[in-house]
């Protein structure tokens, strides 16, 4: 399942883009809106 969201920085995988948050389908959320850096 691609949405063509950012890659996981652990794994590469394409990061789902759900309620100001990046959601890796392996690593759960690893970034969320007071990440200022994406």
């Amino acid at each position: 399942m691609t949405e063509g969201g950012r890659p996981c920085p652990l794994c590469a995988e394409p990061m789902i883009h759900r309620h100001c948050k990046y959601v890796c389908p392996q690593h759960g959320v690893v970034y969320d809106c007071s990440d200022t850096f994406w």
